[in-house]
């Protein structure tokens, strides 16, 4: 069972670098030869039969993972879960989805038509989780999906597959803090996510986390390439909620303002 969930996150991580040059750099600097914990990866997806949230989970579940928070962004019209492992050296899994049927018949009806190209089949098996897009869309219709939802048009252009890792600071060498990561990060010139400042939480939630803003990597369309944001790298600092057990859960208003580390337009 262990070996295929390291399996799993090894296939995810090498798919995620292909999309995010910066994160192997990232990782390297921090790491400094050590191997770095992660604290969760991130998958987005739509609230669309056969590749809703639960539809991912499923993968996670039969791994031994098992359900913790639900979470809900209004504005941005989003429901997720979290899933945590009994061993805690396993990363915890966030996975959103976009509630599809609050948006316009246009988003909705181009939504629809990238979920029927998916194979039902692959759904079924975990190599769907970096699986990316089974479909084409132009970059119009990416730009019209960007203007109502960043989120699905960044689904629009990569699909499925980890959205982002995190590097769980607690277990991190050498660092005591996220200040101390954030400025190791800005003194190597990586550009962080500061919407809601630059460090999101705080210890009284018993989370802060911050991230680098998305990588800008060439993405072909239906008609043409574009330069756009891909994927992003986090960090999490987890404090103790009783002595000796950190906290494991998820923080909706600061998680909100993470999403916008792929910001196309800001």
């Amino acid at each position: 069972m262990s070996n295929k969930v390291e399996v799993l996150f090894e296939q995810l991580w090498n798919d995620y670098i292909q999309h995010t040059p910066s994160a192997q750099k990232v990782h390297d600097l921090l790491g400094e030869g050590h191997e770095i914990i992660n604290d969760h990866v991130a998958f987005r997806t739509f609230n669309s039969a056969p590749v809703g949230l639960e539809k991912l989970a499923q993968h996670f579940l039969a791994l031994g993972y098992k359900e913790g928070g639900d979470y809900h962004f209004e504005a941005k019209k989003l429901r997720a879960k979290h899933y945590e492992h009994d061993d805690p050296s396993y990363p915890k899994v966030f996975i959103s989805e976009l509630l599809v049927e609050e948006f316009s018949p246009q988003l909705q009806a181009l939504v629809q038509r990238m979920v029927d190209a998916v194979p039902a089949d692959l759904v079924e098996k975990p190599e769907f989780l970096y699986s990316g897009t089974h479909w084409q869309v132009t970059y119009e219709e990416y730009l019209a999906l960007l203007d109502e939802s960043e989120y699905a048009g960044w689904m629009s252009a990569f699909g499925f597959r980890a959205n982002h890792f995190t590097v769980s600071v607690n277990y991190l060498p050498g660092y005591e803090t996220l200040e101390q990561v954030n400025q190791k990060l800005k003194d190597a010139g990586f550009r962080l996510n500061t919407s809601g400042g630059e460090i999101k939480g705080s210890a009284d939630v018993y989370l802060e986390q911050s991230s680098t803003m998305a990588d800008r990597v060439v993405v072909s369309f239906a008609d043409k390439k574009a330069e756009i944001p891909s994927c992003f790298y986090e960090f999490a600092k987890r404090y103790e909620i009783a002595p000796s057990k950190l906290y494991t859960g998820f923080v909706a208003a600061s998680a909100d303002k993470i999403f916008e580390s792929t910001n196309a337009k800001g």
